[in-house]
């Protein structure tokens, strides 16, 4: 007769650990159900936030600009420092050279000159221990050598100079590539914000831009007393870009950021000034009343002076905004006013 076992039970505990752990699992359950979903930010946050990260963006763009300005003024000084040290190298084998014929003919004559001796010895302090030396040499041969000594220190002290140079830019070009960085990171950071508007918000955001920048050319039209001279040439090149895109490091002809198209126009005028909105603030007089600003004149932006542009009379002002847009008019007060420049 087969014999029938009843399954074993399981134990309490384990009961007990599976009831709770199921408990558990429906009341997380129950919670995810009813909790509100994380609201999405409005078209206008969205807005805001990517404004904040182009002003950022807009402030390492300057430091780049600073950086890379900096970057080719040294690699110009270093290019002329190497060209004069090849030039003296060259001088000074030529100056060894003569010697050297001196010495061949003197030898072929039946004797090297002391002086000869003295320049081509292997120990020549040894030699120069004998004092009737000094006697022997002739007031070319001292002239010969005092040249050649000079031009070693020449050679030694530029030589320094270029290596120091190296070393500044390899560090310029260390801050350049983060600056870059950082740059491209506020902008990717922006880009992905404004992926998550739907396309009738991004459609709307494009609208009311574009109403902006109509309103404001229609008020510079308009404008007021016109610039003169040089300033005149520089703002007409400035607002023959109208139109074209801003792009962070840009200095034209076809794109810009803001200083570069600052430095581009007045470049057009037969003017240099530095590429940097900071280091433009310093080429001219100062003028802190808006209501004595001319048409033409530099304006500055933010309490670091990362944005400039050009007045252009009734309150506006023409410059490259940030990236996603193009050279406009805007009113002056969009942004927190500093002082202008008259160059």
């Amino acid at each position: 007769m087969a014999s029938h076992r009843r399954p074993k039970q399981p134990s309490r505990t384990r009961v007990t650990v599976l009831t709770t752990a199921a408990a558990a699992a429906v009341a997380l359950s129950s919670q995810a159900a009813n909790a509100a979903p994380s609201e999405k930010p409005s078209k206008d946050e969205v807005k805001a936030k990517v404004d904040k990260l182009y002003e950022q963006a807009e402030q390492a763009t300057e430091k780049y600009n600073g950086a890379k300005e900096k970057q080719e003024k040294l690699q110009k000084e270093i290019s002329t420092i190497q060209d004069n040290v090849a030039r003296g190298q060259e001088e000074v084998n030529e100056l060894r050279d003569g010697l050297g014929l001196m010495a061949s003919a003197q030898y072929r004559s039946g004797g090297i000159d002391p002086s000869l001796q003295l320049f081509l010895s292997a120990d020549p302090d040894d030699y120069l221990d004998k004092a009737s030396t000094l006697d022997q040499l002739s007031a070319q041969q001292v002239d010969a050598l005092k040249k050649i000594q000079e031009k070693q220190r020449e050679l030694a002290q530029e030589r320094a100079e270029a290596s120091d140079k190296l070393k500044d830019l390899a560090a310029t070009r260390s801050e350049l590539g983060k600056k870059k960085e950082e740059v491209q990171g506020k902008l990717a950071e922006a880009q992905k914000l404004l992926n998550s508007l739907t396309a009738a918000e991004k459609a709307a955001l494009a609208a009311e831009q574009e109403r902006a920048s109509r309103a404001s050319e229609r008020t510079a039209l308009s404008s007021g007393a016109p610039a003169t001279g040089r300033a005149s040439s520089a703002y007409g090149a400035a607002q023959s870009k109208l139109g074209s895109p801003y792009v962070y490091g840009a200095s034209g002809p076809s794109s810009f950021d803001c200083s570069g198209l600052t430095s581009w126009a007045f470049a057009q005028a037969g003017i240099s000034i530095p590429r940097t909105s900071q280091a433009q603030a310093n080429i001219g007089t100062r003028i802190y009343s808006q209501s004595d600003l001319r048409v033409g004149d530099l304006v500055f932006f933010y309490g670091d002076l990362h944005h400039v542009g050009f007045y252009a009379g009734n309150g506006q002002v023409l410059h490259a905004p940030r990236t996603g847009t193009v050279v406009r008019y805007e009113s002056i007060n969009n942004m927190p006013y500093q002082f202008g420049v008259r160059v």
